[in-house]
C-alpha cells in the first residue's frame, strides 16, 4: 500500500471517496457494537459457575482453620487465600490482606488513608499541593482516584520497557511527589510488561518524600494469552528489600477477570510495616470481609496450578478475539503510515495510536456507525491526550464475530479521519 502522506492531492481525494462509501455502507447496517471496557464475556464468566456449589450445608461453612465463614471476624482474610495470593504476588502470606471483590476499592481506600492519616508522616491533605506520577497511556480509574482527592497528576511517557525512568528519577527529587501508579504486567492499555531493569530502578528510587509509595496494580499477573509465550515480571518486593526500600511499594491484584468481576476477591500486599499500619486502620471500618465468597474461591482454587489451568481456559476464549482485531488492523492499515498498534501477549487491551489530531474524530465516526469505544483521552490524566492519538481497544466482551465487525468499523474510521485531515491540511474541505 502507498502511504497516505506520499499520495498526491487527487490520489488522496480518490481514496477518501472510496472510504466514505465504505463508511456509508457500515452506517446503513445499523450496528450496535461496544469495545469500550475490558469486561470478561459471558462465556468467560460461565467458566466459574460451579463456584456457587462450593459453599453449602453438606460441604460446611468452615475453612481449614475451623473459622465459621458465616460469622464476624477474620479482618485480613482466610489463610487459604493468603497463601494463594502470596504465590501470585511473590510475598509471604503474612504480608497479604484479602478483602472484598474490588482491588480498585482497596487502592482508593489506601490513598484515602494517606490523605487523612499519612504513611508514617503528616497526612497528605495537610502538606499542600502534592503530586503523583502517572505513566501514560494508563488506566483511567487510577487517574480518577488521584483526581478525586485533588492530587496533581504528572504524566510520564511509557517506553517499550515501561515508564521512562530517567524522568521519574528526576521527579522524585521533589518531596511533594508522593507516589506513582503502575500496571507492571500487560499494562493497560499498551500491554507492556516492565523490564527487569525498570523494576530494579523503581525499587532503587530514593524519593525526597519519605511517604512516597509505588501503587503496584498487578491486575494481569497471570493473564497470559499464550501458554508457552507469556511475559515474566521481576519480583518488585524482593528488589525493594535488596535496595533497602521494603516499604516503598504497595501491591494489588484480584480475581476480577478470573472468576466474576462483580463477585471476585481482591488482595493487597506490602511490607510488614505497611501491612501493620493498614490493618490497624481497617479494624475501624469493618468487622471482616465476605468470607463465604473467599471460601468459595479457596475451594475452587486450592493451588496456583488450579488457577493457571483455569486461566488457560480464559486464554482460549480471548485469543480469537485479539486475533480478529490484529488481523483487521494488519490487513486494513499496514503500510498506510497512519497508525501503530501493539501486539500484547496477555492482558485485556490493544493500544492503537492513530495520526496525531485524529483520535477524537475516529471516536466520533465509530459512534456514528454504531461502535462505542473507550472515551478518547481517558488513558491520560484529566482526559488530556495532547497528541489526540491514543485509542484503547477492549475486545474481550463481544463475540468473535462482533469483534471482527467492530474492527472493520474502527479501521474504516481511522482511514476516514486520516484522509480527511490530510485533505484539510492541503486546503480541501473534506469533512463529511
Amino acid at each position: 500500500m502507498t502511504e497516505y502522506t506520499a499520495m498526491s492531492q487527487s490520489e488522496l481525494m480518490d481514496a477518501f471517496v472510496a472510504v466514505k462509501q465504505d463508511y456509508a455502507r457500515l452506517v446503513a447496517q445499523g450496528l450496535q457494537l461496544d469495545m469500550s471496557r475490558g469486561k470478561p464475556g459471558p462465556d468467560q464468566m460461565d467458566l466459574s459457575r460451579d463456584i456457587f456449589e462450593l459453599v453449602s450445608t453438606p460441604m460446611g461453612f468452615k475453612n481449614k482453620d475451623g473459622i465459621d465463614c458465616r460469622n464476624y471476624g477474620g479482618l485480613d482474610g482466610l489463610t487459604e487465600l493468603k497463601n494463594l495470593f502470596s504465590q501470585i504476588l511473590g510475598v509471604s502470606a503474612q504480608q497479604i490482606i484479602v478483602g472484598g471483590n474490588s482491588s480498585l476499592n482497596m487502592m482508593f481506600d489506601t490513598i484515602s488513608q494517606a490523605m487523612t492519616h499519612g504513611f508514617g508522616s503528616e497526612p497528605w491533605m495537610k502538606q499542600g499541593e502534592i503530586s503523583f506520577i502517572c505513566p501514560v497511556p494508563g488506566y483511567d480509574r487510577h487517574f480518577a482516584i488521584t483526581e478525586y482527592f485533588g492530587i496533581h497528576m504528572i504524566p510520564v511517557s511509557n517506553t517499550p520497557e515501561g515508564p521512562d525512568m530517567d524522568v521519574i528519577e528526576e521527579l522524585v527529587k521533589d518531596e511533594k511527589v508522593k507516589g506513582m501508579w503502575c500496571v507492571p504486567k500487560y499494562s493497560n492499555p499498551e500491554g507492556i510488561t516492565y523490564s527487569d531493569n525498570v523494576v530494579r530502578r523503581i525499587a532503587r528510587l530514593k524519593p525526597a518524600a519519605k511517604d512516597f509509595r509505588v501503587m503496584w496494580d498487578n491486575a494481569y499477573a497471570i493473564h497470559d494469552l499464550y501458554d508457552d509465550d507469556g511475559d515474566a515480571l521481576l519480583n518488585l518486593y524482593d528488589e525493594c528489600v535488596k535496595a533497602g526500600n521494603p516499604d516503598l511499594a504497595i501491591m494489588f491484584t484480584s480475581t476480577s477477570k478470573i472468576t466474576f468481576p462483580g463477585a471476585g476477591v481482591a488482595a493487597e500486599a506490602a511490607s510488614p510495616n505497611n501491612v501493620e499500619m493498614l490493618k490497624g486502620r481497617m479494624k475501624f471500618q469493618t468487622i471482616g470481609p465476605d468470607k463465604l465468597n473467599q471460601l468459595r474461591h479457596a475451594r475452587m482454587f486450592r493451588t496456583l496450578a488450579d488457577v493457571k489451568a483455569h486461566m488457560r481456559k480464559h486464554a482460549a476464549i480471548l485469543r480469537p478475539k485479539f486475533a480478529a482485531v490484529q488481523m483487521c488492523l494488519e490487513k486494513e492499515l499496514t503500510g498506510l503510515g497512519i497508525a501503530e498498534w501493539n501486539e500484547p501477549k496477555g492482558g485485556y487491551f490493544i493500544s492503537l495510536n492513530v495520526m496525531n489530531g485524529c483520535a477524537k474524530r475516529v471516536e466520533e465516526l465509530c459512534a456514528g456507525a454504531g461502535l462505542i469505544l473507550t472515551k478518547v483521552g481517558a488513558t491520560y490524566p484529566y482526559e488530556l491526550d495532547e497528541n489526540d492519538s491514543n485509542i484503547r481497544i477492549a475486545p474481550s466482551y463481544p463475540s468473535v464475530e462482533e469483534v471482527a465487525g467492530a474492527s472493520r468499523v474502527l479501521c474504516t474510521a481511522v482511514k476516514y479521519a486520516a484522509l480527511e485531515k490530510l485533505l484539510e491540511q492541503n486546503g480541501e474541505n473534506a469533512k463529511y
